[in-house]
């Protein structure tokens, strides 16, 4: 691990509290000048460190993202890590990696602003710089393609899990891939995968989260002003919380959950679609059902209007609302 590494993990270790330039170099095992390097680069990163003559180093807050910062608490910190200050798409960019062999399982590609950001049935993802977190995370799971549902499941399970840990907050999950809080869409999901025609295997999947943090300083565009929300709303709000640390409890909550067989009790449990009248739409087509329960491979059971049972894979879901009903 390099100086700055170290530096970084001794800074949050105490974060708010001053650490002389003298102790940190006896801590790393490094010359004084070594420390002060590493605090420059640091900064120049986008981490707010004070500094005074004789006093030491105290680092003030946490938000900002960095590869190494992520790196310390991931359960694997030898997985690629990369940051990038725009990019059209993470997804996109994780799959040419994926494709041309760079990106092993569990590698991650995050961009501060996503231009052209991927939402499920080729819609966009509204991704502004400094409101969310956008980020694509390669697996290599040793999954077929019939079970490849319960890669977005694991996914949605391993955001809501980290969201709670690390900001104290419980959202719920509205089948198959989306997260809400207080009515409000928070976080959406969209997995693709390659797979091998002859055997059904999947050669890799890439699963693509996009996270509102803070309300943009703009708000959101007209179009979607009414169902999207954040988890706080401002920055301000979320002082507190380290978005490296949150995005590596992301990562390594779904590499666990990925390896675990079957569908999660949280997804089930924090699923705010069964025992709801729905409208779902697939295609130009809508037709209103009601939502029994989700079934062990993560489809959505449904009753339909003629009393008839279905099983449905994919497709776009909304519960009815009151005022639409009877």
């Amino acid at each position: 691990m390099t100086v700055k590494a170290r530096m970084l993990k001794l800074l949050e270790q105490h974060e708010n509290e001053l650490i002389s330039g003298e102790a940190a170099a006896a801590e790393l095992n490094c010359t004084r000048a070594a420390i002060w390097k590493a605090v420059k680069s640091l900064r120049e990163e986008g981490y707010t460190i004070e500094a005074g003559p004789n006093k030491g180093y105290v680092l003030r807050g946490g938000s900002r993202l960095s590869e190494e910062g992520i790196r310390l608490y991931l359960d694997h910190p030898d997985v690629s890590v990369k940051i990038y200050r725009e990019l059209d798409s993470t997804n996109r960019a994780a799959k040419e990696a994926a494709f041309s062999g760079e990106a092993g399982h569990g590698a991650l590609i995050l961009a501060r602003r996503q231009k052209s950001g991927r939402g499920r049935r080729g819609r966009s993802f509204y991704s502004p710089e400094n409101a969310g977190l956008y980020m694509s995370i390669v697996l290599r799971p040793d999954r077929t393609l019939k079970e490849g549902l319960l890669i977005t499941t694991a996914a949605a399970t391993a955001v809501c899990r980290a969201v709670k840990k690390i900001c104290g907050i419980d959202l719920g999950i509205k089948w198959v891939n989306d997260l809400y809080l207080h009515n409000k869409k928070v976080c959406g999901i969209l997995t693709e995968a390659v797979t091998d025609f002859e055997s059904g295997n999947i050669e890799f999947a890439v699963v693509g989260i996009g996270l509102n943090l803070y309300m943009p300083e703009d708000g959101f565009p007209e179009d979607i002003q009414k169902t999207a929300g954040a988890l706080f709303e401002n920055r301000n709000d979320a002082e507190h919380i380290n978005c490296s640390i949150l995005v590596a409890e992301i990562v390594n909550q779904l590499l666990m959950e990925v390896e675990t067989p079957g569908l999660s009790r949280e997804y089930t449990e924090n699923n705010i679609i069964p025992g709801n009248m729905i409208v779902i739409t697939d295609g130009q087509c809508t037709r209103e059902a009601y939502a029994e329960s989700i079934a062990p491979d993560g489809r959505l059971l449904v009753r339909e209007q003629d009393g008839s049972e279905t099983l449905l894979s994919y497709g776009e879901v909304s519960v009815r609302r009151k005022s639409d009903q009877g």
